[in-house]
C-alpha cells in the first residue's frame, strides 16, 4: 500500500454510482473509506478492490438518514486514515410520485434523503476540512436539478436542485480557503437504480458513466455535467427553453 496515497470517502458506495466511482478512484491509487447501509455488498467490493489494486479500504455501515451517525462515521474515517482528502456526497434515492396523488410519504423520504441527509454529510465534511484547512467536497446532484420537472420527477428534481444550491452556498463560503467544492450533474447513467426503466435518452453504461464522473471530479471543477456531451449543451437548453417544451421531453 502507498502510505502517501490520498484518502477518499464515498457515501452510498454499495452499488451504482458509488461503487462505480470507488472502482475508478481505486484504479487511480486512492485509499477508500466506503459507507452504505448494505455491509455485505461493501465487504464484497472491498475484497474486489484490495485484491485488484492493493489499496487500503475501510468500511463502515451508515444510513445517512441517521444524521448523528453521519458525523460519527466521518470522524471515524478521519481517525482511521489521519486525514481525509475528498468526500463524495453520493447517497440518495430516485423514488418519486406525482404531487397531489396521495404519495406524500414517498416524496418526503426522497426530499429527506437527497437533501436533509446530504446537508448532514456536507456539515460533517466541512467541519473536517476546516480543521485540516484542506479537502475537496463533492456532491452528486443530477441533470434533473436544472429545471422543475413534472410527473414522478418533481420531488426528486427539487431535492437535487436544493443540493446543488446548498453546494454553491458552501463554495461561496469557502472561496478564500484552500478547500475545493464541486457540484456534479450526471445525465442518464444506467445503474441498478434505474435498471427497470425504459431506454433513457443519451444513456451510458454504469462503467462509462462512472469513468466520466471520476475524470470530472479529478479536475476539481466548480460544476460539471457528466458526460460532458451532450449534457452541458442540454443544461443550457433546459435553462432557456419555455417550460412547456421541457414538459414534452418528460
Amino acid at each position: 500500500m502507498n502510505a502517501n496515497a490520498k484518502n477518499v470517502v464515498i457515501t452510498g458506495a454499495s452499488s451504482g454510482l458509488g461503487a462505480g466511482m470507488a472502482r475508478g478512484f481505486a484504479e487511480l491509487g486512492y485509499n477508500l473509506a466506503l459507507c452504505a447501509r448494505r455491509s455485505d455488498r461493501l465487504e464484497a467490493l472491498k475484497q474486489e478492490l484490495t485484491s485488484r489494486y492493493g489499496i487500503r479500504v475501510e468500511l463502515l455501515c451508515l444510513d445517512v438518514n441517521n444524521h448523528a451517525e453521519v458525523f460519527c462515521v466521518f470522524r471515524e474515517f478521519q481517525r482511521l486514515f489521519g486525514r481525509i482528502d475528498r468526500i463524495v456526497v453520493n447517497a440518495g434515492v430516485g423514488e418519486g410520485r406525482r404531487i397531489g396523488s396521495g404519495h406524500f410519504d414517498i416524496n418526503r423520504c426522497t426530499a429527506e434523503t437527497n437533501f436533509i441527509a446530504a446537508l448532514a454529510q456536507c456539515e460533517a465534511a466541512v467541519e473536517i476540512f476546516r480543521e485540516q484547512n484542506s479537502g475537496h467536497l463533492v456532491t452528486i446532484s443530477s441533470m434533473s436539478a436544472v429545471r422543475g420537472l413534472p410527473k414522478h420527477l418533481t420531488a426528486y428534481a427539487a431535492s437535487k436542485a436544493a443540493l446543488a444550491h446548498l453546494t454553491e452556498g458552501i463554495r461561496a463560503e469557502l472561496l478564500s480557503t484552500p478547500i475545493r467544492v464541486s457540484t456534479i450533474f450526471p445525465g442518464y447513467i444506467r445503474t441498478e437504480l434505474n435498471a427497470g426503466a425504459k431506454k433513457l435518452p443519451f444513456e451510458v453504461s454504469e462503467e462509462t458513466g462512472c469513468r466520466a464522473l471520476v475524470a470530472a471530479i479529478e479536475r476539481k471543477p466548480t460544476t460539471a455535467y457528466v458526460p460532458a456531451w451532450p449534457w452541458r449543451f442540454f443544461a443550457f437548453c433546459m435553462r432557456v427553453l419555455p417550460l412547456r417544451w421541457i414538459v414534452k421531453f418528460n
